[in-house]
């Protein structure tokens, strides 16, 4: 089979596209054909080498996709040509992939590949964060960071089908009105001086702060009321900027790391999740933008793509 490999970390030029051996099946694992792919920036994070890779050399990154079974493996709940998905398999950059059973999701009809691959891992982070990490209430004000990414589009839409009143943080004027069009109450741009502008907006600042860049903490701290929440999610920043600890102390608020792999921790919590999540879809509750399509053979210029934070929803692989 083809895959999109790296032998080495660093820049995008470190991937290659290339002939591969297939996946050997072990007892409950089910081959998938893939049809498409999510690409995250958690995959950029490992490429970079920050975050750890899986198996050996040459490493296949990618951890989300969709497709249809190719082979069962004697498992009869699963047939042959069956649509599936999933959001935490290693190796989905590839033309095939062995998924475990228990993490292999079946697809609706009404939810294309391109849908599944895009939602599956950003969509869930949406609905724990909104569910688990922080349980959002009626007449909250939110800050989302990066609001017009995949994540964030997703939570301004399931913050505001909750009730809250959100505001969202982009770095460009178009990020802004897309964000807007999505729900948010206000849209701020990094180069303003956001932190007056939440601050003008709510005084005694916001209920929770939705951090995904890291080198933004100190600020997102600085716009969270007394005994609110901070809900750290992603380093797009590459780095942790904290700030005084004795301050977060005196005003008592609240960092909580937040990982979907934490709370997807059998077959039942993904099926039920994903459940929640289809139905949002289905019943028009939630948007999904139109993906960026790349060809998998194409994968560095996808990665230079996120890197150039020219995407705005989801970017997605295609096996040529």
């Amino acid at each position: 089979m083809k895959a999109l490999t790296l032998s080495s970390f660093g820049s995008s030029d470190v991937l290659e596209y290339q002939e591969v051996n297939d996946p050997v099946l072990q007892v409950n694992e089910i081959l998938v054909e893939m049809k498409t792919i999510g690409l995250n920036y958690a995959d950029l994070m490992r490429r970079n080498g920050v975050y750890p890779m899986r198996g050996n050399k040459p490493y296949i990154n990618g951890f989300e996709g969709a497709g249809i079974v190719k082979d069962n493996n004697g498992n009869t709940e699963f047939r042959i040509g069956d649509r599936v998905a999933f959001a935490d398999v290693p190796f989905a950059n590839a033309e095939l992939v062995a998924v475990p059973f228990d993490n292999l999701i079946p697809l609706p009809d009404e939810i294309s590949f391109e849908t599944a691959a895009s939602i599956m891992l950003q969509g869930l982070t949406a609905h724990f964060l909104t569910t688990d990490s922080h349980k959002i209430k009626k007449r909250e004000t939110i800050l989302i960071h990066a609001a017009a990414g995949g994540v964030g589009q997703l939570l301004i839409q399931v913050c505001k089908m909750l009730g809250a009143r959100v505001i969202g943080l982009a770095s460009s004027e178009s990020k802004k009105q897309i964000a807007l069009s999505l729900g948010a109450d206000s849209v701020f741009l990094y180069s303003q001086d956001w932190k007056t502008k939440v601050l003008e907006i709510c005084p005694n600042g916001v209920d929770v702060v939705y951090e995904s860049i890291g080198t933004t903490m100190e600020s997102s701290l600085a716009v969270t009321k007394i005994l609110g929440q901070v809900v750290l999610f992603g380093l797009a920043g590459g780095k942790l900027e904290l700030g005084n600890p004795l301050w977060i102390i005196a005003h008592s608020k609240t960092i909580i790391g937040g990982d979907l792999w934490n709370y997807l921790t059998s077959r039942e919590e993904r099926l039920k999740r994903a459940k929640i999540l289809f139905d949002w879809i289905i019943d028009g509750k939630i948007k999904i933008s139109a993906p960026t399509l790349f060809k998998l053979s194409e994968g560095k210029k996808a990665h230079d793509f996120i890197e150039g934070r020219h995407s705005t929803g989801k970017v997605l692989m295609i096996p040529d």
